[in-house]
């Protein structure tokens, strides 16, 4: 009896186009608009060598110091700068076209020209005003003691030293902030999964529907139609998520890391909360099905939100002023459990994200059963 009611629950599932809709369709029309603006952001943040001119005046040619330090800056893998030394005239042209993002004049002073305001003009500004600052330490040190020089000054200066080290935190080399976009996203299509938890316990309480006056008076235990009716919207959609998470891999290009098995796991718990979540609410509120509906999305749009998935700064504003909803947001929950793999070498904020989904569906489903099987109807 239950495959029956199993395999009939399917075929209801699959054929019903509104619900496919909203939880495959939609997710993968949100996937396509998000790998339309997001999918290279992290290219877009990489640092690149910026192009400026130098004035090739006396003044230049006379101050071996600061070509030595452009020289410097401007050589290696991780060279800070382009070097173009030029006229002034070439130096605006290339400025005009954009070809250079400033051009510099040494004289009594180091001048810098640019056209307009922005983070590489601002790092050619901090770079020059740091040497102008070390050239004139220097040389009120040699005129207040003569000696300095001897004593090791300019080895002193040209020796930086480091303070700080630089360790790998996760498994990434290069980590892509874009990531967190599409996690959220695939944690709003598992809680999307609680409109086919609602459609199922609407389906059984009589006096919303034909069909479910009609079970009702079936003889079989309410639990076992629950239970299968459950089981049939879990595996439409799981798949619809694997075919999702294939999408966003194969199609837009992101990067999940090799963790497949823990991914996977990751949507089989958040497909399971769901799922129970849109049973618990559709149960506990005695309205109509618009009604009810309404609330689950609302409620998962609020969640996606607060998970950070159309601001990516709103995650950590909720975990740092508000760390409560952060732990009792599902969508929450399951995006920071991929962000746990994709960022960290070890396991323990992934299982403790992993506990907290598989408590909550514990709880949903216990309190959907308890308020369902004592429901009865006066007239059906």
């Amino acid at each position: 009896m239950f495959w029956h009611i199993f395999s009939n629950r399917l075929k209801c599932i699959t054929r019903d186009k509104g619900l496919i809709f909203w939880t495959l369709v939609f997710p993968l029309i949100l996937a396509t608009l998000f790998g339309m603006t997001l999918v290279n952001i992290s290219k877009q943040e990489d640092f690149n060598s910026i192009n400026i001119a130098v004035i090739n005046n006396e003044a230049y040619q006379k101050d071996e110091n600061f070509k030595s330090f452009l020289t410097d800056a401007s050589q290696g893998e991780d060279k800070l700068f382009n070097i173009t030394v030029s006229t002034k005239d070439e130096a605006e042209k290339l400025l005009d076209k954009g070809k250079v993002t400033g051009y510099i004049i040494v004289d009594s002073q180091i001048k810098l020209v640019v056209k307009n305001s922005g983070l590489s003009q601002t790092i050619i500004k901090s770079v020059l005003d740091e040497y102008s600052q070390t050239v004139s330490a220097v040389n009120s040190i040699m005129t207040n003691n003569k000696a300095a020089i001897q004593n090791g000054l300019l080895e002193d200066v040209n020796k930086r030293r480091e303070y700080t080290k630089e360790f790998q935190l996760g498994t990434k080399d290069k980590p892509d902030s874009s990531v967190n976009y599409f996690y959220a996203l695939i944690a709003m299509a598992c809680l999307y999964g609680s409109f086919f938890g609602s459609k199922q316990i609407i389906d059984t309480q009589a006096d919303l529907s034909k069909q479910a006056a009609r079970q009702s008076v079936a003889p079989v235990h309410k639990l076992k139609v629950l239970v299968a009716g459950l089981s049939a919207s879990f595996v439409v959609l799981f798949v619809e998520i694997l075919i999702l998470l294939s999408y966003l891999a194969v199609v837009i290009g992101v990067d999940f890391g090799n963790q497949i098995g823990y991914i996977l796991f990751t949507c089989f718990v958040g497909c399971a909360t769901g799922i129970s979540f849109g049973a618990f609410v559709s149960a506990i509120v005695k309205k109509s099905e618009g009604v009810k509906m309404a609330i689950l999305i609302g409620s998962t749009m609020t969640a996606s939100f607060l998970a950070g998935m159309m601001n990516g700064n709103m995650k950590y504003i909720v975990e740092k002023n508000v760390p409560i909803l952060a732990y009792i947001n599902p969508v929450a929950l399951i995006t920071d459990a991929f962000y746990a793999l994709y960022y960290y070498d070890t396991h323990t904020r992934f299982f403790m994200n992993i506990g907290l989904m598989s408590g909550f569906t514990v709880l949903f489903c216990l309190f959907t059963y308890l308020i369902i099987r004592r429901q009865k109807y006066a007239s059906i």
